[in-house]
């Protein structure tokens, strides 16, 4: 079948969520990838597979999927004719991350009753005027996937700590996402040696520095697409070079371009 791109995204005013991003992808593959806020994910027909910290998940119509903040992933379609998939971004004042590793063992979770709770928070997030329902909604949710990851977190064994260079890296890439920073600075910075540095995020957090920056820097943009600003200014608030840099990136970890993606609500 030909390939297909659908997308719907906007910010409702509803607080803790960042972005809803409703999507139908026949073939288009998400490379590794970090988002800053947490993906709370259902999909509506066919079915995505996607590595978590280079495990292999898969997203199957009665899961609900929760991918945790600065954690890398990717996705593709699993089935011959693609994915639909509902996404609600949210920050860390609806789960912390102090549940990000009970969320890496386990993101992927068969709760029926969940899964109906977040359709109807989607349906509440789509309706103008009804903040009020969907927040109390997500309220629920949230209760909810917040009972399943500390269960999960009670009988974990003690998740690795992370190497301490690689956190450090992080904290600066973090710190400039829109000047950006050159890996001669950070390695003079953090007292490492480059391929040191590179080795050691890398090994970390499966991703690697530049790619890091680049998923930050595309988040940033969907903020502010959101907010209403035209991709030309977007480009350069965000760190990219220019709107061609901004597009050709965007595409690669969204799948359409910014100018599809602002005018899609």
């Amino acid at each position: 079948m030909a390939a297909r791109q659908e997308v719907s995204a906007w910010r409702p005013r509803v607080p803790g969520v960042t972005e809803v991003f409703h999507a139908r992808f026949t073939e288009y593959a998400y490379p590794m990838h970090v988002h800053d806020a947490w993906t709370l994910l259902i999909v509506d027909d066919g079915a995505v597979r996607y590595d978590l910290e280079r495990h292999e998940h898969g997203t199957p119509g009665d899961t609900v999927s929760l991918l945790p903040p600065h954690v890398p992933h990717n996705g593709s379609p699993a089935t011959p004719d693609g994915f639909r998939k509902r996404v609600v971004y949210l920050d860390s004042s609806r789960l912390g991350e102090e549940l990000i590793g009970a969320a890496v063992d386990g993101p992927d979770l068969r709760d029926p009753e969940l899964r109906r709770s977040v359709g109807r928070l989607h349906a509440a997030l789509a309706r103008p005027g009804d903040e009020l329902e969907a927040e109390s909604r997500l309220t629920l949710v949230g209760e909810r996937l917040r009972a399943h990851l500390r269960r999960r977190a009670a009988e974990r064994p003690g998740a690795p700590r992370d190497p301490a260079l690689a956190g450090r890296l992080r904290e600066l890439l973090d710190a400039r996402v829109v000047e950006g920073v050159s890996l001669e600075e950070a390695a003079r910075l953090l007292h490492a040696h480059p391929a040191h540095l590179v080795r050691a995020f890398s090994g970390a957090y499966g991703i690697a520095p530049h790619r890091y920056l680049m998923s930050r820097r595309v988040g940033r943009a969907r903020r502010l697409l959101l907010d209403g600003l035209p991709p030309g200014e977007v480009a350069q608030a965000a760190g990219f070079y220019d709107q061609a840099h901004l597009t050709r990136h965007f595409k690669r970890l969204v799948g359409v371009t910014p100018g599809r993606y602002r005018g899609a609500r």
